[in-house]
């Protein structure tokens, strides 16, 4: 396009003062084509869909004031013209600027339409070119360190795009103050678009949905704050922060030279940036941070953002322990260990918490979401968290690169970011861009431009940043916490910067990026670089410079001098919520888990009545109705009321209950209900929180199709929460195989690894009933071989009764250990499988063995004793009553973990004539028989019985957990029940 140039003035008529005049004629346009003039048609018709957006724009919110004319009348511009612009000689796109004026009344008609149309075109376009460096200009912007990084120009950011030509830079166009600019010449605007949106930081936000976040970020990001506006003392403190984090790097390498630690080295800008949320987060209300990081820069963020005392490091790296010397456990490496301390900002206090974690990358992204989220409700003491107590709380991710765009546990965390029953109200993402995982380049690890793009499925805004400008790094950090307390919403900070040394220290990076080395071997490290720009700008001298560096080197000297008679102090794993709590210690540890019978009545009467207030489905009225009438005659009490007693006892005395999962409202298999739902109107109703005024509340939540998330989340519950009972349930006990790390890494191992206990309970459905291989196992061998230390407890339970007690166990002990449940499905609804009222009520607890309770022969005449554990057993005893057995005793093992070796001793000792057969429906290389029989056998010998091998009863050795044909189920669990009864 080339065109002769008009005064600020006349583009200021020409577009500014008729924009509601433009905009109602498109209005009038988009209602009918034909009710406009053909040229005006034309120039609507052939515009681009960037500039329509930008019209749309227009038609809701005029650029002109308020007072600006409609259709119809005369406009007033604020400022006369003094002239009359030229005609442009052509225009992009093919827009009309030729042809009669439109259809408007005589004042309008008199604009000279050929120059409007010009001019709305010139502003038009401009406009456009605007919002698309707020949409691409991130992929222009100076963000690698290395300068390794090659962006070609993107075409939708060069000018010509448009329809510009050299000719048209210096002329001005009208803008409508957008830029803080009414009008601007094309070398104005894009000389502000460039250093705003393609300078050190790059961010993303116009994906994002919300106007107002939308125009929140780009008023602070436009608005004229950005990165230079910091004060002497503040680039002194940033100075101060990266001497900090370079030194303690350079230190530890000179002392434990080749010893793994996973250094920040190159990313050192980390540490004034979360000091940056910190400092402004204490004066928007923030008082607790959860951590949660993976290796990279942990032992800078222990010692330099923590507070962790450098001889406490150092006498780790020397090989003592972290733990205190009368703390049992395996311990960690010091690279996997959390801490906590309290840091003061400006008078604020904020206390801090990291978070331990596994090699697992990003495993422990939800166990920090889910200990955010409990801290929340406690300091609120309400649900959901109020807005109030999520300013107070923050949980902050540090993530790699490779893992953030890698790992699946990002996008499952993010997933439930603004879900009901997990929101908490955002979470701040730092990514330790190093532009590599372990020895693969971003080509080859992602298919997206950044490894943030996961991000925007939650339309958070995200911040590109270049870790060598540690000012736009800690600028584009208070952005983030001011961002997130406002909006309550996730953000992401990328900080591109790169990793000096290999992924561990005693690595060679070369072998496979020896470019990338090579250019790491030649820059200058961040303090370097930020060091001289504040000496050429009078900030501080070289002397002062060198100093500082004196000053933090002396005292990690004096910190290693005294580090190798360095005691850790007594463990803090039971203070704050878990004062009062023990660890666990003994063999029988039953706990008061019994409960008055009248409000079990009570309990049960809340349960089962028909609520007035909603209409019921009616196949659920008749479960009420049944379940009333099991509670009034205190007989026939199934699986599920038993669990709901469970719930609603503890609910009554004080004890809120959680439980999340797939579907677990109604249950999987229609059993639970504890969710009832108007079939008019879908308005919920629970009975478990309409028991009784001032009780604590049942919370239900119907999880997102996701096992390794959720499981993740409600484990960092239960690190939070000691006296809430906090529950997750499989949908079928099969599917928790995706949730495997985080059972495998933090709730069998944690308490050993890390000293944090849990509670958390876990529900897995399981049962060989013909429904094929992904429904029928949970996998029992798995959690058995995980065994060891005390760590967990593993249950198979037979009856409502001992389920109830079980679960009141967890929270009714002076210890917390996490428990694992192996539930059944048919038995939901077995005949046999209930239990009596008195069962729950005073002088009874949980069992661990169950005996044989039917009248039989002579102990010493039994022949036979099957040992079983779950549903199997009624299939076992439903046989033995069609064949009329009297010498085959079946004893249910309920408990296999820890195992109850007194109890079934002693159990076995009555019958020392017999011979000893375990039971299971799984395959031989699976279920519980490879944990049982070394350990029975001992039974057996101490117990002086007839045999001292136990039988094997159960299928053979199979790949596949169960088969997915009826037939041949039926067949197997008919032989293998045959095997357990008959005597040889």
């Amino acid at each position: 396009m080339s065109a002769t140039a008009a005064t600020p003035d006349q583009s200021s008529f020409l577009f500014g003062s008729n924009a509601t005049f433009i905009a109602e004629l498109y209005a009038r346009y988009l209602e009918d084509p034909k009710s406009v003039d053909q040229s005006w048609n034309n120039f609507f018709s052939e515009l681009n869909d960037d500039a329509r957006e930008v019209l749309d724009e227009l038609r809701g919110a005029s650029w002109a004031p308020n007072t600006t004319s409609v259709i119809g009348e005369e406009p007033t511009p604020a400022t006369k013209p003094n002239g009359s612009a030229a005609k442009s000689n052509g225009h992009a796109n093919g827009a009309a600027v030729n042809g009669a004026a439109p259809a408007v009344s005589a004042p309008a008609a008199a604009i000279d339409q050929d120059k409007l149309r010009a001019a709305t075109l010139d502003s038009l376009r401009a406009l456009m070119l605007i919002r698309v460096y707020r949409v691409r200009g991130h992929l222009q912007a100076t963000l690698d360190p290395l300068g390794m990084e090659k962006r070609e120009q993107h075409p939708e950011l060069d000018p010509k795009t448009y329809g510009f030509t050299e000719a048209d830079w210096d002329r001005p166009i009208f803008i409508n103050n957008v830029l803080g600019m009414e009008t601007a010449t094309l070398r104005q605007i894009l000389e502000v678009l460039r250093k705003t949106y393609c300078g050190t930081i790059g961010v993303e936000f116009m994906h994002i949905q919300d106007p107002d976040q939308k125009a929140w970020i780009q008023e602070r990001i436009e608005g004229g704050r950005n990165h230079t506006d910091f004060t002497v003392n503040g680039k002194k403190a940033i100075l101060e922060r990266l001497t900090a984090a370079e030194n303690f790097e350079r230190f530890l390498d000179k002392k434990y030279t080749g010893t793994k630690r996973f250094g920040l080295d190159g990313g050192e800008a980390l540490m004034p940036a979360m000091e940056q949320v910190l400092k402004r987060g204490g004066q928007l209300g923030l008082r607790e941070v959860v951590l949660g990081m993976a290796h990279r820069g942990r032992l800078n963020v222990l010692a330099n953002f923590m507070g962790k005392p450098f001889k406490a490091i150092f006498s780790e790296f020397q090989g003592n322990s972290a733990h205190p010397e009368d703390v049992q456990g395996s311990g960690d490496v010091k690279y996997h260990l959390g801490t906590s301390s309290d840091r003061d900002f400006d008078g604020i206090p904020v206390h801090l918490s990291l978070s331990p974690n596994p090699s697992h990358l990003e495993a422990v992204d939800p166990v920090v979401v889910g200990r955010v989220r409990a801290k929340q409700i406690q300091r609120c003491g309400t649900l959901p968290p109020t807005d109030e107590s999520r300013d107070e709380v923050l949980g902050i991710l540090l993530h790699g690169d490779a893992a953030f765009a890698g790992q699946g546990l990002v996008a499952e965390t993010l997933m439930m970011s603004e879900l009901k029953g997990y929101r908490v109200g955002g979470t701040i993402h730092f990514i330790i861009n190093n532009q590599i995982g372990f020895t693969t380049m971003p080509s080859y690890s992602r298919s997206g431009p950044y490894c943030t793009d996961v991000a925007k499925m939650i339309q958070a805004p995200i911040f590109h940043v270049n870790g060598d400008d540690p000012e736009a790094v800690v600028h584009v950090s208070r952005i983030a916490i001011e961002f997130r307390q406002k909006f309550k919403k996730d953000v992401v900070v990328d900080l591109f910067c790169y990793r000096r040394h290999g992924h561990n220290e005693g690595d060679e990076p070369a072998f496979t990026q020896p470019l990338m080395y090579k250019a790491i071997r030649a820059h200058a490290t961040t303090r370097e670089i930020y060091a001289k720009k504040l000496i050429a700008e009078n900030v501080i001298t070289p002397d002062e410079s060198e100093k500082i560096v004196a000053d933090f080197y002396k005292k990690l000297e004096d910190e290693f001098e005294v580090a190798s008679h360095y005691k850790p102090n007594r463990a803090d794993w039971l203070e704050g919520k878990w004062a009062g709590l023990e660890a666990a210690s003994g063999d029988d540890r039953r706990g008061n888990t019994a409960v008055e019978l009248d409000v079990l009545r009570e309990v049960g009467k809340a349960i089962s009545a028909e609520p007035s207030s909603i209409k019921i489905n009616s196949k659920i009225a008749r479960q009420l109705k049944a379940k009333a009438q099991a509670i009034e005659s205190g007989e026939g009490i199934d699986w599920a009321t038993g669990e709901a007693l469970a719930f609603g006892t503890l609910c009554v005395e004080g004890t809120p209950v959680r439980l999340s999962g797939q579907d677990v409202g109604r249950g999987t298999f229609s059993q639970r209900h504890s969710v009832l739902v108007d079939q008019e109107t879908e308005e919920r109703f629970i009975p478990l929180n309409n028991i009784r005024q001032g009780q604590a509340l049942y919370e239900v939540h119907d999880s997102p199709l996701s096992e390794a998330a959720v499981l993740g989340f409600e484990y960092g519950v239960s690190l939070a929460e000691p006296h809430e009972l906090v529950i997750w349930e499989a949908q079928f006990g099969d599917f928790a195989n995706g949730a495997q790390v985080i059972i495998d890494q933090f709730i069998s191992s944690g308490e050993s690894k890390w000293l944090r206990m849990s509670g958390l309970v876990m529900l897995l459905p399981h049962g060989y009933e013909g429904q094929g291989p992904e429904h029928s196992s949970a996998r029992l061998e798995r959690y058995l071989q995980m065994c060891g230390e005390d760590n967990w407890q593993i249950l198979n339970c037979t009856t409502p009764a001992n389920l109830f007690h079980a679960l009141r166990r967890q929270v009714r002990r002076d210890f917390r250990k996490p428990l694992v449940i192996f539930e059944p499905k048919s038995l939901l609804r077995h005949k046999l499988a209930v239990s009596k009222l008195a069962d729950f009520g005073p002088g009874t607890s949980f069992h661990r063995i169950l005996s044989e309770p039917y009248e039989l022969v002579a102990d010493d005449q039994v022949k036979r004793v099957v040992l079983c554990s779950g549903k199997v057993y009624y299939d076992l005893l439903q046989e033995r009553e069609t064949r009329g057995i009297k010498d085959v005793a079946i004893v249910r093992l309920e408990q296999l973990y820890p195992f109850p070796r007194t109890s079934l001793t002693r159990e076995l000792s009555r019958y020392k004539n017999a011979d000893v057969v375990w039971c299971q429906e799984e395959p031989r290389n699976m279920g519980a028989w490879s944990f049982i029989d070394r350990r029975l056998e001992d039974c057996m010998v101490a117990a002086q019985i007839k045999g001292t091998r136990p039988l094997y009863a159960g299928r053979v050795e199979a790949a596949s957990p169960a088969t997915g044909m009826l037939k041949r189920h039926n067949r197997e669990q008919a032989q293998l029940v045959d095997e357990a009864l008959t005597v040889k």
